[in-house]
């Protein structure tokens, strides 16, 4: 089957409950022993296939029980509710990973044994990259916020820059502090197993973070 051309670009934001500097670009151990947090762009300029994706947003929720590497994480893709049927297939279609192996969403499904039942709901997004300042937000789901790491002894703004000239996530990034907020609402969900190897999977899913302070990745 020919692969879909697609193409999104835009602001990326991904924020995590570990210490500040995602341990997961230096290929160490989630601090906590385990990953879970968010991660939303707001697509500037994009299509899938013919449908332009242009002016919309999207986030998922996620949590690996262990290092991302070991698999069997479990995610929640949110779409804007602004979306049309054809704009929420593709969005949904670019998430999932399949039919274009070597990107970056097809490797994350590799990793990832259970994928919730999709949402569409509005999101809330304000983003400052030189500033080091975003926001993102679904209502009943999550709520976070990427401030500029602090100066324990001054209190000013520290500014870290990450460089992977082979990364796949991406090449250079800002890094933040963040905080996510709980999400007392996670829906009960059918679950899609998107497994490479399929796990056993119940008729129901349920995807909770807790509230956290960590790290902020920011792209754009």
């Amino acid at each position: 089957m020919a692969q879909t051309d697609w193409r999104m670009k835009g602001q990326w934001l991904k924020n995590c409950n570990c210490d500040v500097g995602c341990p997961c670009d230096f290929n160490a151990r989630p601090t906590h022993g385990h990953c879970e947090g968010m991660v939303g762009m707001h697509i500037e300029e994009g299509h899938h296939g013919a449908t332009d994706l242009s002016g919309l947003r999207w986030a998922v929720l996620y949590h690996w029980p262990g290092a991302l590497h070991e698999g069997n994480g479990t995610i929640l893709p949110i779409v804007d509710e602004r979306a049309d049927a054809s704009q929420r297939e593709g969005i949904l279609t670019i998430l999932s990973g399949q039919g274009q192996e070597g990107t970056f969403f097809h490797i994350v499904s590799t990793i990832v044994s259970t994928m919730l039942e999709p949402r569409f709901l509005p999101l809330e997004f304000s983003f400052d990259l030189e500033g080091r300042k975003a926001h993102m937000s679904a209502p009943g789901l999550f709520e976070t916020v990427s401030e500029p790491i602090q100066n324990p002894v001054t209190g000013m703004a520290h500014r870290i820059q990450v460089h992977m000239p082979d990364g796949f996530e991406y090449r250079m990034a800002e890094i933040a502090s963040a905080s996510v907020a709980p999400t007392p609402n996670a829906p009960r969900a059918r679950t899609i197993d998107c497994s490479r190897t399929p796990q056993p999977a119940s008729d129901t899913g349920r995807l909770e973070i807790s509230s956290t302070a960590g790290s902020a990745t920011m792209i754009a």
